[in-house]
């Protein structure tokens, strides 16, 4: 009965995994080719020379997806 447990908790995947495997890291930096949010806020804290977070607040395209203030 354990070995079924832990065999199907290695099935299961977080919503972490998830968002990874959704989102990579392509070299885009710039809201204008960012398709949602989520993307948006994915590729700030996981890529490289991203341009899309002008005040450091951790809210990534304010304007294009009309978030923060």
């Amino acid at each position: 009965m354990a070995n079924q447990q832990a065999k199907g908790s290695k099935n299961k995947t977080t919503a972490k995994e998830q968002q990874k495997a959704k989102f990579k890291c392509d070299g885009r930096q710039h809201c204008s080719q960012m398709k949602s949010y989520a993307e948006a806020k994915y590729f700030i804290k996981h890529c490289p020379n991203t341009k899309m977070d002008g005040d450091n607040d951790g809210i990534p395209c304010e304007r294009q997806f009309k978030k923060g203030r």
